[in-house]
């Protein structure tokens, strides 16, 4: 009984440390347009991204629930207390080695393909959820591709309404307006993002039989929001300059298009239950928008790039959970 109270207490801990390094790692997708157009200033944008996706965070619970019981049964998860803190090990050490080389990948499938890999590395293949699991996995394969073409009807939009507009004129306008969807974006963010820990902290207290329901603690949706909001407020900015420069030239009507695309999908996806990645319908939005303003715009080498990341993401950070459980298995 001590051994699975501690192990609950270092998931918790682990947990929050995987919303701290999303927060400086996916939240600067949200902000990176707004700051490459000098719309908000960095510092400024790191803040009001921070303060939006506390309040994003604690306004919904959908996917949350989703994450602690469409994966796997933490019900029938045996040792499901070292599969969670397994799974969380290797997606925060994924994070932060993309992170530190400044490349955006996805957080949602280092998560989801970490929990996947450890608990089959515990119990076989049987142990997925394949309903919710390949619901899931349909999210984040079709999001992408839905942020590409948003984006390219976005900006093919925001082109007829200011076709007859001075387009400096127009620009400036629109910087005011980046304010409001970045702030959009990071709300959005916080209402999808921030709910993965909650649901993994969740699995841990059902697998600890410390809670009997999926239902997500009050003090569990509080400090997966602080954590989250503390961990934008103090980074990111590698991210930003990638997201926010390299893809393509943002001017601020690319940007609000992008912010306004990327924030819809991210929020519809919420309300129905499914967790997308931040990273890849931001930055595909980005692509779509680039295409409907000029396709050779787009770097798209730079794109390939971030495409292949998220393609690798998911099976690597799985290998990283299934030996990590097997190394903790020796010591517990």
């Amino acid at each position: 009984m001590e051994t699975i109270i501690v192990l609950t207490i270092a998931i918790v801990v682990f947990a929050l440390a995987f919303d701290f390094i999303n927060g400086f790692h996916d939240t600067a997708n949200a902000i990176a347009t707004s700051v490459s157009t000098r719309a908000l200033k960095p510092r400024t944008a790191v803040y009001l991204a921070a303060i939006m996706n506390f309040i994003g965070a604690l306004s919904f619970t959908g996917v949350a629930k989703t994450i602690s019981k469409d994966i796997v049964d933490p019900f029938f998860l045996e040792n499901g207390s070292l599969v969670i803190l397994a799974a969380l090990i290797a997606a925060i050490t994924w994070n932060l080695v993309t992170w530190y080389y400044g490349i955006p990948s996805s957080s949602s499938h280092a998560l989801i393909g970490s929990i996947a890999g450890a608990a089959i590395s515990a119990a076989g293949f049987g142990i997925l959820n394949y309903g919710g699991f390949l619901k899931i996995m349909q999210a984040l394969i079709l999001s992408p591709f839905i942020a590409i073409a948003g984006g390219f009807l976005m900006m093919s939009l925001f082109k007829v309404l200011l076709k007859n507009r001075n387009l400096f004129k127009a620009n400036k306008r629109i910087r005011y307006l980046q304010i409001g969807t970045a702030s959009l974006q990071a709300f959005t963010h916080g209402t999808n993002d921030a709910q993965k820990a909650m649901g993994i902290i969740t699995m841990a207290l059902i697998a600890a039989e410390m809670q009997s329901t999926d239902e997500i603690q009050l003090w569990v949706r509080v400090a997966a929001a602080a954590a989250m909001g503390l961990g934008t407020s103090i980074g990111g900015y590698k991210i930003i300059k990638t997201v926010g420069g390299k893809i393509m030239k943002i001017r601020p009507v690319n940007g609000a298009a992008a912010d306004l695309t990327s924030a819809m999908i991210i929020f519809g996806a919420t309300l129905i239950h499914l967790p997308v990645s931040t990273t890849h319908v931001i930055s595909s939005a980005i692509m779509g928008v680039g295409s409907a303003q000029r396709v050779r715009g787009v770097k798209w080498g730079v794109a390939r790039k971030i495409v292949l990341t998220w393609v690798i993401t998911l099976p690597i950070s799985a290998a990283i959970a299934a030996i990590t459980y097997q190394i903790l298995k020796l010591f517990f």
